[in-house]
C-alpha cells in the first residue's frame, strides 16, 4: 500500500532531475563567495523577486530572523499577525536572538492585517514605549488555510509603513503559490517590500534551503549576520543545485497542487455531517474542522487514516490540515478520498 503523505509540503523529496543536478554540481566555499552554483542560485532568486541581491540560507526561519536582526536595532519593535509563522513557530528567535519585541495584532480570515490595526499598533514617540520599526506579512498565510495576499493590499501596507518610516518584510515561504493564486508575476507581490524570504524546500521540492532577497546593502549585512548565527556554509552548491532546478522547472506546476487540493476539499465537503463541520481550502492547503460534539476527534481520525496509508496533520482536537505537493498525484487524491469515506 502506497503512503499518501498530506502532512505538509515540507515532506517532498528531491526530484530525479534535482538528484542528477546535485550529483554534478560545481562547488566551492560559499563563505568566501567561491561556490558558483550558490552564486547562480542567489542571482536567479534576486531576479525572480525583482530585488538587487539574494542570500542562500538553510531555512526560512533563519531568513525571517535575519530580516529582524538587519532591519531592527535591539529593542525596536516588529508589528505582525498573531497567527503568523514568525510569531508562533520560530521558537521565539525574535526575542531571544534579535532582542526585538513583537506587537502581535489580530489576523483577519483572509490572512491580512487590517490597516487600522497596524496603524493603531504603531508607537508614538514616548520614552515609555519601544520604537516601531518593522511590519511583517505572510504570503501565503499558513494558519488561514493557505490564503494569498494581493499586490494591492501589500502596497497599501507598504504605503502605511512608509508614512511612518517603517520597513516591510514578507515571509514568502510559499510566495510562488500566492503568485499562481493571484494570477500575477511574483515580483508584483513583493515589489513594495524591503525584504522577502521564500522556501525552496516546500512546494518547490528541493531538499533544503531558502533564499532571502533585498537590496545589496541589506544582503551584505544579512550575509555577515548569517555567519554570526552559524549559517555560513561551505560546498553548499550541492544543495543549491536542487534550488536552481526548482526555480527552473517547479514553479508553473504549482497550479496542479492547487487543483488537486480543490478536488480533495470538494470531496470532503460532501462528507459534511455529524463529524465534519467546515472545510476551508486555498492554494495547496485544506483545513478540516469538526463539530464540537463530533463522536470522533481529529487525532482519532488521523490514526485511522494512517492505518489506511494516509497521513494528515492534526492542528487541534477538532481540526486537521492537509497539504498537496509534487508527490501527491491524482491517484493519491482518490486514495485519500476513499480513506476518508470509509471512516466518516
Amino acid at each position: 500500500m502506497n503512503t499518501i503523505n498530506l502532512l505538509s509540503d515540507t515532506v517532498t523529496e528531491p526530484t530525479p532531475q534535482m538528484r542528477t543536478a546535485m550529483a554534478n554540481a560545481q562547488v566551492g566555499d560559499d563563505v568566501t563567495r567561491d561556490d558558483p552554483t550558490v552564486n547562480r542560485l542567489e542571482q536567479m532568486s534576486a531576479e525572480r523577486m525583482g530585488k538587487e541581491a539574494g542570500l542562500f540560507i538553510p531555512s526560512g526561519t533563519m531568513g525571517n530572523l535575519l530580516a529582524l536582526m538587519c532591519h531592527c536595532a535591539r529593542g525596536e519593535e516588529v508589528i505582525l499577525g498573531n497567527t503568523m509563522h514568525t510569531f508562533l513557530y520560530e521558537a521565539g528567535g525574535a526575542a531571544v536572538l534579535a532582542s526585538v519585541p513583537a506587537y502581535p495584532i489580530g489576523t483577519a480570515e483572509d490572512g491580512s492585517l487590517p490597516l487600522h490595526s497596524i496603524q493603531q499598533a504603531i508607537r508614538t514617540k514616548d520614552i515609555h514605549c519601544p520604537v516601531s520599526r518593522l511590519i511583517i506579512l505572510e504570503n501565503t498565510h499558513n494558519r488561514c488555510a493557505g490564503v494569498s495576499l494581493s499586490a494591492v493590499y501589500t502596497q497599501q501596507v507598504a504605503d502605511l509603513a512608509a508614512e511612518y518610516q517603517l520597513l516591510l518584510h514578507i515571509d514568502g515561504a510559499r510566495i510562488f503559490n500566492a503568485a499562481i493564486d493571484q494570477q500575477c508575476d511574483v515580483r508584483e507581490l513583493v515589489d513594495p517590500a524591503d525584504s522577502v524570504t521564500f522556501c525552496l524546500s516546500k512546494g518547490l521540492g528541493a531538499p533544503v534551503g531558502s533564499v532571502l532577497c533585498g537590496s545589496s546593502a541589506f544582503i551584505a549585512n544579512a550575509r555577515h549576520t548569517r555567519k554570526m548565527l552559524g549559517g555560513g556554509m561551505r560546498q553548499a552548491g550541492i544543495i543549491a543545485a536542487a534550488g536552481i532546478v526548482a526555480l527552473e522547472s517547479m514553479l508553473d506546476r504549482l497550479i496542479e497542487d492547487h487543483l488537486r487540493a480543490e478536488q480533495l476539499a470538494e470531496a470532503l465537503r460532501r462528507l459534511k455531517g455529524e463529524v465534519i463541520a467546515k472545510v476551508v481550502q486555498h492554494t495547496n492547503m485544506i483545513y478540516v474542522y469538526l463539530h464540537e460534539n463530533s463522536p470522533i476527534n481529529a487525532p482519532q481520525i488521523a490514526e485511522k487514516l494512517r492505518f489506511q496509508g494516509v497521513i494528515v496533520g492534526v492542528t487541534g482536537e477538532s481540526s486537521m490540515r492537509l497539504v498537496t505537493h509534487y508527490w501527491i498525484d491524482d491517484a493519491a487524491i482518490k486514495q485519500a478520498i476513499k480513506a476518508f469515506r470509509s471512516i466518516l
